[in-house]
């Protein structure tokens, strides 16, 4: 059986290093979704989002390594996009008012088809809320400059200052604040948490 790490493979997307600040050019890529607000430490609907998300995707995982592909395949990690209305709620942590996109990253070689029965099987098996809110999108970051932020997520104030200082110097930003989760939080001791912070430029 034919086995793909694509954490590996796309390690220049998917790997950063905490020191210093880099620029990267985001591929499209094709990710399941689902849209939420609230904190993400409280809000119910959060929840549901990420269990929703992780069931579709290791369904589909497995789907493709028990058919005729015979690929075993690592599923990606979950990654966030982040926003306010009114953006001094987002610098003020004032988490009520957040809205998100939860989404995990599906490759290319997971059809459209194959996607779709992992989500009724879900459905079905597990009656999920949220299972519907999910969708299957294209999404195009384009450039961005990226950093490693290890720790608790109440400590990246000071990572994602540096991630700003370096994009003014360039450009400007513009489009969502990302993170991508490289650390199983609930495992993991919160002091070795590890998050791509990711900021589209101008």
């Amino acid at each position: 059986m034919k086995k793909v790490d694509l954490k590996k493979d796309l390690k220049q997307f998917y790997k950063a290093s905490a020191k210093n600040v880099v620029q990267v050019d985001i591929p499209t890529f094709r990710f399941l979704m689902i849209d939420g607000k609230g904190d993400p430490n409280t809000s119910q609907e959060y929840a549901q989002a990420v269990e929703a998300l992780f069931s579709v995707s290791y369904t589909a995982k497995f789907m493709v390594k028990k058919g005729p592909q015979n690929l075993d395949y690592s599923v990606m990690p979950l990654e966030g996009l982040w926003w306010a209305d009114d953006m001094s709620a987002f610098v003020a942590n004032d988490r009520e008012d957040w809205k998100w996109t939860m989404m995990i990253m599906q490759p290319d070689f997971v059809a459209d088809e194959v996607l779709e029965a992992a989500i009724t099987a879900v459905r079905i098996k597990k009656q999920l809320p949220a299972i519907d809110q999910l969708r299957l999108e294209e999404f195009s970051e384009g450039r961005c400059a990226q950093v490693l932020h290890v720790g608790p997520f109440s400590e990246e104030g000071p990572t994602i200052e540096n991630l700003h200082a370096f994009i003014d110097s360039r450009s400007g930003l513009t489009g969502k604040h990302h993170e991508i989760y490289l650390s199983d939080i609930r495992r993991a001791d919160p002091s070795k948490w590890k998050t791509i912070i990711r900021q589209p430029m101008q």
